[in-house]
């Protein structure tokens, strides 16, 4: 079932991707330690890409998987050409390929939840099932929060 619903401020659409490969930092998580304590995952990524042991970043990607009541695990990182073998705790890991439903958020992080929310709900209204992995793309970084861009992502089961 295809669809699009717009929520809000946030336009949802099903779609069909491909698997993005990452290198990433990998960690279980509490809900209450997401949000600004991420970041230092992402620094240390960069440190890798620095030193040149992970070359051709793109985008950064925060990817959150078998989420429950309690906690998630997050993989961090930074969108990457082609696996890579595993250096300092820095991983190989992709984006899961095939249908999810998506949006574009624009301003700050902050709004974020609202951009997830109605991806859940566009879920459910379509009668489908969440696949409990779910990711963020951030776009280029704009001093003005307005400007910000995030790409959504909710893996879907097939209907």
């Amino acid at each position: 079932m295809s669809g699009r619903i717009r929520h809000v401020s946030h336009e949802v659409t099903l779609e069909n991707v491909t698997a993005r490969h990452v290198a990433a930092v990998r960690d279980r998580r509490p809900w209450t330690e997401l949000g600004p304590k991420l970041i230092p995952l992402l620094d240390r990524v960069y440190v890798a890409v620095r030193a040149g042991q992970v070359v051709q970043p793109g985008q950064n990607l925060f990817i959150f998987r078998d989420g429950s009541d309690d906690e998630v695990t997050v993989e961090i990182g930074v969108e990457i050409a082609s696996p890579l073998r595993a250096v300092d705790g820095i991983v190989s890991t992709t984006t899961l390929a095939g249908e999810v439903a998506r949006t574009l958020h624009t301003g700050p992080y902050s709004g974020l939840r609202d951009a997830h929310q109605a991806v859940r709900r566009f879920i459910r209204e379509h009668g489908r099932r969440h696949a409990n992995v779910w990711w963020e793309v951030y776009g280029h970084w704009q001093n003005d929060p307005a400007k910000l861009e995030t790409e959504v992502f909710h893996a879907v089961l097939p209907a």
